[in-house]
């Protein structure tokens, strides 16, 4: 363990020793268990409490904070154990079989404990444990509970150790890092020796196997990826547990007795050994932290922890980037460290095993590749891409971007001591690299790569290469951005958009992705939406608009890879307004004219269309699991088939009547024998709802009215599952009155429901049909026949007054969500420009559990008449859009009747945020 200073300020045994004798002295031994008890608890505290000041002194100290934690409880143990030994359970001649020795295992004996770390120790007996071994180990594991340690123990016998060792990968990794910690230093000799000479000998390969076996469980297990918000700083991916599992490797193969030996054993060069010291005390201490924040054993880097670890570790705001935000990032760079390690670690010990020798050194390695097979001028090694010799990339740097090339092209992987090289030379890559026509060319080839360019991509972020090349995107390498909907960093993000890119291209994701599919091959500039999707996220974190900022990047870095002038003006515009089709399909109805004419105007021509449709796609795609949905799909399809017939029509007023007819058609055939329905009806529903409403819910609607109308029903409510959106149907019909939106909204939200999209409509003879498409709050539909039910018996009961709404819905407790961790500004933007017939009100607000029956209810109560409405969640941010008119049908336009709904709202969304703990 590392050398503490001060060591007595933690915890003084001598002290503690002589006033235990006192106590003894005073009580006897068998009344002094509960004022040793209390002296060890005062010791205990007190000594944490000193690693707590000097943690806060030296945040990032977390070698010697850990190791500190360790020592303390060292003492202890020690000062328990002869207590019990010497004052409870005294022996004057022991035999053979009466002796006892501790082992400290797992993290504990590797020395690196968090303040509430478990305390695991292993009893070590020479043959079957004796009642006096049975006893001193009872008492002292109640001393410890008694002190509020958490212990993890165990009591074998040495037979039963290399019985059990052999058998159980848990047990011999937890012997592997056992360290002497107290009693029979003869007995901890022996189990040394028997473990290392009757177990290790000759399971070194399953050992291995069965530790990356682990390690990829784990790994799938927590997400699968080192750049995930939350990331949990032990197990995640990149985290603390990748770094000791390539140590137990280490140790298991080579003996080693501390990590620093791997360097000598060639697996680690001093540097990556220095890079692992760093990684390494940086998530300790990140660790420590979270441990003193949640005052028990966390390590979950959650978000409502992130800022407060940020601020204990002493960063700051800086301009476009706070401090949480830099703390994370820093975060992800040490995982990416834990990531490059563990590839080169892995591939070294793989070369020694195939070799069936120690590591030779570059120059033997170099010798013995001459006469291989190349790959232009590359010599394959292995069956892997290498450099010629140790001058390579210096000769021509150049290199460091075109062995990627070759490697995407070939479907080749690069060697580890290339890589090794490559990591070492990669700031021989400056301005006149970045400049150069061959590199440039190169990297395209790469990014435009017709195999797997992600897998590329991703090799060259960690090993230095694409941050230096692209430098704008180096600026991004590792960050987060501090919210709920983004599931990666930003290079992450934008990697793993590239990669879909790639497979959409290949025809992989048709069934997902089927107009992107469609898409991509008839588009005319393919280099174009590569590099758009690139650029797309590069300004984040500057400041200002990210989507202004990067067109600025795209317009400087496009030449630079050689586009032309055409094809930087399109990368450009795609960057700018790379939000512009989720935020008019998501955010405004489609069915309105106005909307599909305000966004044609804006692409122009198809091209820019099916550029920005894909860009979309796997943009939404990437930002992780659960974000893209049969819901985004349906609208972004119908945004991009409604402007593309815009653009190839002359007449958009003819347009609109051949898209009427062809919807009539179509649900003529969908209704079969009830076709007559639509003549029948034909003199209820307007040409709006026509317009509004998709074909086949058009078809749900007729029957269920006319049966209502049949049966003289007053109120009728259909309930169903909507696989188009992924979502539940809820169409509502009775007798319109005001009101009635927001009491249907109050009633979905007490059946545990939340709205996505809703369309308000009114009949020439005055019933209200409303549709309505719920999920529930994991974003999935509701489709069981109970569920259903209960959604359909809540608006029932909300309709006829059989329930008080307000006070139901007040009295409701609100779970608890991961929202409550942010707060987002109330935004209330008004736009009478959106629409020919409504003002458009969009409400951004912090997701709130009836948030919406509030805005609604607020609308109601100004006098406002709602005509469709459309939800749109981002993480914590909910993102409301609603076309309304006044009462006589108009738009609002008065300045002081705009400011009156705003404050309204904004009283709503106040109403619903929690209050602080203490208030009334």
């Amino acid at each position: 363990m590392t050398n503490l200073s001060r060591q007595r300020a933690i915890i003084d045994r001598r002290a503690l020793v002589a006033a235990i004798a006192e106590i003894v002295e005073a009580e006897g031994a068998a009344a002094a268990r509960r004022p040793i008890t209390t002296l060890l608890k005062q010791a205990l505290d007190d000594g944490r409490a000193e690693l707590a000041r000097r943690l806060e002194a030296r945040p990032a100290a977390g070698h010697e904070i850990t190791h500190g934690q360790a020592f303390l409880v060292d003492q202890i143990i020690r000062l328990v154990h002869d207590h019990v030994v010497d004052d409870l359970y005294p022996v004057a001649n022991r035999s053979s079989g009466e002796r006892l020795a501790l082992f400290a295992v797992g993290g504990y004996g590797r020395g690196e404990m968090a303040p509430y770390s478990d305390v695991d120790i292993a009893f070590i007996t020479p043959a079957k444990p004796t009642a006096w071994c049975e006893q001193v180990i009872e008492s002292m594991l109640y001393f410890l509970w008694d002190l509020g340690l958490t212990v993890g123990h165990s009591s074998r016998s040495l037979d039963e150790m290399v019985r059990q060792a052999r058998g159980d990968l848990t047990i011999r990794t937890a012997i592997l890092e056992g360290r002497y910690l107290w009693g029979d230093k003869d007995v901890y000799r022996m189990a040394e020796e028997r473990f290392w000479g009757e177990v290790v000998p000759g399971s070194e390969g399953q050992f291995v196997a069965e530790k990356l076996a682990e390690r990829d469980a784990r790994h799938k297990r927590m997400g699968d990826s080192r750049y995930v918000v939350e990331p949990n700083v032990k197990d995640g991916k990149g985290g603390l547990r990748d770094l000791q599992t390539l140590y137990w490797i280490g140790k298991y193969v080579h003996r080693v007795r501390s990590a620093a030996e791997l360097v000598d054993k060639g697996l680690f060069t001093p540097e990556e050994y220095s890079s692992f010291r760093r990684a390494e005390g940086f998530l300790l201490a990140v660790r420590c932290h979270l441990h003193t924040l949640a005052k028990r054993g966390e390590d979950r880097l959650t978000f409502d922890l992130q800022r407060e670890v940020a601020r204990r570790m002493r960063y700051s705001d800086r301009p476009g980037k706070s401090a949480v935000e830099r703390f994370m990032q820093f975060y992800f760079l040490q995982a990416q460290h834990v990531g490059n390690l563990t590839g080169v670690f892995l591939a070294q010990l793989e070369e020694q095993a195939s070799a069936g020798r120690k590591k030779p050194g570059l120059l033997d390695r170099f010798m013995a590749r001459r006469g291989s097979k190349e790959v232009d001028g590359y010599p394959l090694h292995g069956g892997k891409l290498s450099a010629s010799n140790d001058e390579w990339f210096r000769e021509d740097p150049v290199r460091l971007v075109e062995i990627y090339a070759v490697a995407e092209r070939e479907g080749l992987e690069i060697h580890p001591e290339t890589i090794r090289m490559i990591r070492r030379d990669a700031g021989l890559i400056h301005a006149a690299v970045r400049k150069d026509e061959r590199a440039n060319a190169a990297f395209l080839d790469v990014l435009t790569g017709r195999r797997d360019p992600e897998t590329v991509l991703r090799w060259m972020n960690e090993s230095g290469v694409f941050g230096r090349f692209v430098p704008d995107f180096g600026k991004v390498g590792g960050q987060m951005q501090f919210d709920m909907y983004h599931h990666y960093t930003v290079d992450e993000h934008t990697i793993r958009a590239i990669g879909l890119l790639s497979q959409i291209e290949r025809g992989e994701l048709a069934d997902d992705h089927p107009l992107a599919t469609r898409i991509i091959p008839g588009l005319k500039y393919r280099r174009v939406l590569y590099v758009a999707t690139l650029l797309h996220d590069i300004a984040k974190g500057r400041g200002g608009d990210h989507s202004v900022l990067g067109a600025e990047v795209a317009t400087r870095l496009c030449p630079r890879f050689g586009m032309t002038p055409q094809e930087t003006k399109l990368v450009s515009w795609l960057v700018r307004y790379h939000l512009l089709m989720s935020a008019t399909a998501f955010k405004r109805d489609l069915s309105d004219p106005k909307t599909i004419v305000s966004f044609a105007e804006e692409v122009e021509d198809l091209e820019k269309l099916g550029q920005l449709a894909v860009l979309t796609i796997v943009d939404i795609r990437a930002v992780g699991p659960g974000i893209w949905n049969s819901w985004k799909r349906q609208l972004l399809a119908e945004l991009h088939n409604y402007t593309e017939e815009y653009l190839r029509a002359d007449d958009d007023t003819s347009l609109q009547e051949k898209r009427l007819e062809a919807k009539r058609t179509e649900v003529a055939e969908i209704l079969g024998r009830d076709a007559h329905l639509l003549k029948e009806l034909d003199d209820r529903f307007d040409r709006d709802y026509w317009l509004q409403e998709p074909a086949d819910i058009i078809a749900i609607n007729l029957p269920q009215y006319a049966m209502a109308r049949d049966t003289k029903n007053s109120l009728s409510i259909h309930t169903g599952y909507y696989p188009a959106r992924g979502a539940t149907l809820i169409s509502v019909m009775g007798d319109d009155h005001p009101g009635l939106f927001f009491r249907i909204a109050g009633a979905i939200s007490l059946a545990g429901a939340n709205i996505i999209d809703a369309r308000i409509h009114t009949t020439r003879v005055g019933k209200a049909v409303d549709n309505f498409l719920v999920q529930d709050p994991l974003g999935k539909p509701f489709r069981e026949d109970d569920q259903l039910a209960r959604l359909k018996t809540s608006i029932e009961d909300a309709l006829a007054g059989r329930i008080d709404m307000v006070p139901r819905l007040a009295a409701r407790p609100l779970p608890r969500t991961r929202a409550e961790n942010f707060r987002i500004a109330p935004l209330i933007l008004f736009d009478n420009e959106a629409s020919d017939r409504f003002t458009v009100v969009e409400v951004n607000a912090t997701d709130r559990p009836a948030l919406l029956n509030r805005l609604t209810r607020a609308m109601f109560e100004a006098s406002l008449i709602i005509n469709s409405a459309h939800i749109t969640q981002y993480g914590e941010r909910a993102v409301d859009t609603f076309y309304v008119t006044d009462l006589l049908g108009h738009k609002i336009y008065s300045k002081d009747r705009l400011a009156k709904v705003e404050q309204a709202l904004l009283d709503a969304i106040a109403a619903g945020e929690p209050q602080e703990e203490g208030a009334a």
